[in-house]
């Protein structure tokens, strides 16, 4: 699957109905950013299964901030409308890939338990 624009109009849609989202925050200006851009590009046709959507920094400033992106490129991956990963940097097509091997193994009924007690230690 190649890579989809995502934009406030059609984030929530395509978390929520899809298992596992991969997210490129980027910028056009960033050098890094058209570096990994091949990378992220190459490793998505791979797996027709993942989305792997991009989020133009500069056009989507309120999905930056809501996410906290201080740094670009930064790779997330979500799975159940789960972060699961973050991290900012160019990734290796390697790395990126070994990253989604890990994320598609998960117990997801056992991170869902874990996201269940965290939230009820902050609440407590």
């Amino acid at each position: 699957m190649a890579t989809v624009e995502l934009s406030e109009k059609n984030f929530n849609e395509t978390i929520e109905n899809n298992d596992i989202v991969i997210i490129d925050f980027w910028a056009p200006w960033c050098g890094p950013c058209k570096s990994f851009g091949p990378i992220y590009e190459k490793t998505s046709e791979q797996y027709p299964d993942i989305v792997f959507g991009k989020i133009n920094t500069e056009d989507e400033q309120a999905l930056g901030g809501h996410f906290q992106i201080r740094s670009i490129p930064t790779t997330m991956i979500l799975r159940e409308n789960i972060v699961l990963f973050q991290q900012p940097g160019v990734m290796q097509e390697e790395g990126l890939k070994d990253i989604i091997r890990q994320v598609q193994e998960l117990d997801m009924n056992e991170v869902r338990a874990e996201v269940a007690k965290e939230q009820a230690a902050e609440n407590a």
